[in-house]
């Protein structure tokens, strides 16, 4: 029950116990909280000691406030009153749900057991909805009133609107989207900093909207709302090898709604439409000084043809033509709820080189995925051509793993003093930029590279005391930068950039634990549910992008299609997501359901079209998908785990029916893996680690003696191997476990620490800043392999890095939203310390360990309300409370 009280206050609580305060307090997975797609966001807060806090201290209560936080002033509170509950994660909003565009101010405080008092109040969280019903929209998508060919791409064009204000602006709110990309100006000033907005969602289901908060760019008197438009996603060329174009409509339009409210009470509305509006004001479009822009192939820009003060008050737009509408159904209009892509990081060139043809060749030092800035002085009509790429060959830009992609953006100097430059509307994967027609010499500072991803919050870092595997950590952050880029994609630079539903499948934990992906991730997968076939195939990518190739129309697939119930349980297990559960379950049982039937009532799914164990590394380059391990093994293996995790799902959100059910189907389809698979003595038909690995993880062996016996002979075929690694992308996630729930540590150790090609160190070895595609994408003598899919910046082989964490570092979720953890460091392999921190939903979590003169010694810190297991070796397990703790045990 909701009770009213008087206006707030933001000032300690009168007898408050201050050994505890109440932080981080999030609404959703959107920070700033603004443009809310729901009249009801979930709470998330962590509670922190501020003092010496009791020992086994949990939250017992909490109380919510909520003060509305209108342009007049804030009004009276709505509290939720005391609630019982020990969770501070992705709590229900406990009062009448937000209206569209309504912003409340948020406060939490908690109880414990071990005091009657509260903790102060938090601080304020401004919480605001967006546009939440399609009624909202008054707005309409308009494009140039010009005709254009559909066989090739537009070149981006510039759109303006004069507005007049006749009050005082206390308040206003830009919600802008577009059929392409945008970039949004007001009164000459860029619109936030946002890049490639508004994303790439299922264009068809979904479109992403954003809001931003430009009360201060709006002013009383003549104003004008711009933005410049390009094709993107949306109609450009893109998809495998760029062989679609127009894969959402022939034209590009913009979707802009400005909300301006006045001290007086009014509301003006500013909207892209047709036409004069009641003001006798009209939308223009003209041509902008970008002549063209691809994802793919880069953009060209032409500083000759900049229209000065275009978005501006003052500028005349009588030469530019007018707008036409789009269709636009604006049921289909959701509100982001993850962060945009953003710069992130700038970074220098390390050495300026030239070839052996006498080219400049920029090296930054770093495999990356963004674009370069220019700061360049010439006269009009030179022109500056930048070309990219991920490694040199004998000394040369290497180009052919680009494919179809040009990955080139050219500059033409206006002659007017220095100039600065970066484009818009493109990017690429790079570590090299060549440089010609530059004049004069580059100077310090004259070309940067500007690294652009999803800005998600980075949550975790592990260090060691072997820089080798330090460096391979760190390749993994920089390919999760680099593919992280709105949607999970394959690679950054060649003409693909694809949602590949297995890559993220089986690197989504380390995901989960080196960012706040909740968000991210969550608004895939709705597209995932989107694109998914009625009869429940989910597409090999998402969004799905028809080319008419192997993998057009969609084929069910293993692996790949798992992402329907294996990512949403990673959300589960690692943020306590349960609402993701639930919005996608629909998905997840489809999914089951269509593979059932494929498998008939033997329970195998031995049939069809399978990538299977894809880039073992002992396939030949021609065929990624021919490996060690029986394709049908994987699949029916995958239907085992996906049936099972289902039956989980359904448990966590009390669907009993069908928690019985897909267990008995998980049952049934372990007992036919068994009898199809399983050998005497624990081997299994397809004698290779990838098959080992799913058996033992998934636990598919018929006994524990059994399992034990796979165990060991994984770990015998990897000392065979010299520890180097054969598993492609089905195994390549598991196979230290697998080592690791069987006794062999010391086996996942050498594996881990090897060097030897193929395995992980040996990309390091080579000079990789990123993880590649393939386990030899440069082979021993340095040159390129020759296969045609050559990615230097692929996360899914880094997908160890979820294990490293657990096993190396020692830090693993024990309960879903890591409301309890397990502490089991194990040193082997040289490595003697080291170290690793997350940040969890309840706060920080971390594990640092080093051995010297025969003892390991052990820090642990523990979030309050969390409790941990240490499981040290050669020591029994035992428990721990909140706090720090330091043990010691001697090296077994």
């Amino acid at each position: 029950m909701t009770t009213a009280t008087t206006a707030p206050t933001t000032a300690p609580t009168t007898d408050a116990r201050t050994d505890v305060v109440v932080t981080d307090l999030r609404a959703e997975q959107l920070d700033p909280p603004l443009g809310l797609g729901t009249g009801t966001p979930r709470l998330s807060w962590v509670a922190r000691p501020a003092g010496q806090v009791p020992a086994g201290w949990r939250q017992v209560a909490h109380e919510v406030r909520v003060v509305p936080d209108p342009p007049a002033g804030p009004g009276p509170a709505r509290e939720s009153g005391r609630t019982p509950s020990a969770d501070g994660v992705l709590v229900e909003w406990p009062v009448a749900p937000l209206t569209s565009r309504e912003r409340v101010l948020v406060q939490v405080r908690v109880w414990s057991a071990d005091d009657e008092r509260p903790t102060a109040w938090s601080p304020p969280l401004a919480v605001e909805s967006g546009l939440l019903e399609p009624a909202d929209w008054t707005a309409v998508p308009v494009g140039p009133d010009t005709e254009a060919d559909p066989a090739q791409d537009h070149r981006p064009v510039l759109l303006r609107r004069g507005f007049a204000v006749d009050g005082e602006v206390v308040r206003a709110r830009l919600h802008v989207t577009a059929h392409g990309l945008l970039e949004a100006e007001l009164n000459g000033v860029r619109v936030g900093d946002e890049e490639l907005a508004p994303g790439w969602t299922s264009y068809h289901h979904r479109l992403r909207y954003r809001t931003h908060d430009v009360t201060a760019l709006v002013r009383a008197g003549e104003n004008v709302l711009g933005a410049w438009l390009a094709d993107g996603w949306y109609r450009g060329r893109f998809g495998i090898r760029g062989a679609s174009r127009n894969l959402y409509g022939e034209r590009t339009a913009l979707l802009a709604q400005l909300e301006v409210d006045l001290a007086d009470g009014r509301r003006l509305v500013v909207g892209t439409h047709p036409g004069t509006g009641e003001d006798g004001r009209a939308w223009r479009a003209a041509d902008s000084p970008v002549l063209a822009a691809n994802l793919y192939d880069g953009e060209t820009y032409d500083a000759r043809e900049e229209l000065p003060g275009w978005s501006a008050p003052g500028f005349d737009d009588a030469a530019w033509v007018g707008v036409r509408p789009h269709e636009r159904d604006p049921a289909t209009l959701v509100a982001a709820d993850g962060p945009p892509v953003r710069c992130t990081r700038e970074l220098r060139p390390v050495a300026v080189l030239t070839s052996p043809s006498g080219r400049t060749v920029l090296d930054f030092g770093q495999n990356l995925a963004g674009r370069v800035r220019i700061r360049v002085r010439g006269t009009a009509g030179q022109r500056v051509r930048l070309r990219h790429a991920e490694v040199l060959q004998d000394g040369e830009l290497f180009t052919r793993a680009l494919r179809t992609a040009a990955a080139t953006d050219e500059y033409v100097l206006a002659g007017r003093g220095q100039e600065v430059w970066e484009p818009r509307f493109t990017v690429h994967g790079f570590r090299y930029v060549e440089v010609t027609g530059w004049p004069g010499a580059l100077g310090d500072g004259d070309v940067v590279a500007r690294v652009l991803h999803s800005d998600t919050r980075r949550t975790g870092w592990f260090t060691c005391s072997d820089a080798r595997v330090e460096r391979l950590h760190e390749n993994v952050v920089w390919s999760t930068r680099s593919n992280f880029l709105d949607v999970p994609t394959d690679c950054p630079q060649r003409d693909e950039r694809l949602g590949w539903t297995g890559d993220i499948q089986v690197f989504a934990p380390t995901a989960a634990f080196l960012h706040d992906v909740g968000g991210f991730l969550s608004s895939w997968l709705a597209d995932v549910a989107a694109e998914q076939f009625e009869d429940g195939t989910v597409p090999w990518y998402v969004p799905d992008v028809p080319g008419g190739d192997v993998w057009t129309p969609a084929r069910p697939g293993a692996v790949w299609g798992d992402v329907a119930v294996l990512t949403p349980w990673v959300l589960y297990e690692r943020y306590g997501d349960t609402g993701v559960l639930a919005r996608q379950y629909d998905s997840a049982r489809k999914w089951v359901d269509l593979v059932a039937r494929l498998a008939g009532p033997d329970r195998l799914w031995d049939n069809g079209f399978q990538l299977g164990d894809w880039l073992d590394p002992a396939a030949p380059p021609h065929d990624p998908a021919d490996a060690r391990t029986d394709r049908y093994l994987v699949a029916t293996a995958y239907f085992a785990r996906s049936a099972q995790v289902l039956s989980w799902m359904a448990g966590v959100l009390g669907r009993e029916d069908d928690a019985t059910s897909y267990d008995a189907l998980a049952r049934e389809v372990r007992s036919a893996f068994v009898k199809a698979y399983v050998l005497p003595g624990g081997r299994l038909t397809s004698d290779a680690q990838t098959a080992y690995a799913l058996a033992v993880v998934f636990d598919l062996m018929p006994d524990e003696a059994s399992r034990r016996a796979a165990g060991d002979r994984l770990a015998e075929l990897v000392a065979e191997a010299g520890h180097r690694i054969a598993t492609g992308f089905a195994g390549v996630n598991l196979v230290t476990d697998a080592l690791s729930l069987t006794g062999h540590d010391d086996a996942a150790l050498a594996m881990l620490t090897e060097t030897g090609c193929p395995s992980w160190l040996y990309q390091v070895l080579m000079g990789a800043t990123t993880t590649w595609e393939r386990w030899d994408g440069l082979l021993p003598d340095g040159t390129p392999n020759p296969g045609q899919m050559l990615s230097f910046n692929h996360y899914a082989l880094g997908s160890v890095a979820d294990w490293v964490h657990r096993a190396v570092g020692g830090l693993a979720p024990a309960a879903p939203g890591y409301r309890e953890l397990l502490v089991r460091p194990r040193p082997g392999a040289g490595i003697t310390s080291a170290s690793v921190r997350h940040e969890t939903p309840h706060g920080t979590a971390a594990v640092s360990w080093r051995v010297r003169d025969g003892v390991l010694a052990v820090d642990v810190h523990v979030p309050l309300g969390v409790s941990a297991v240490l499981d040290l070796p050669g020591a029994g397990p035992s428990r721990v409370g909140a706090g720090s703790h330091h043990l010691e045990v001697p090296v077994p």
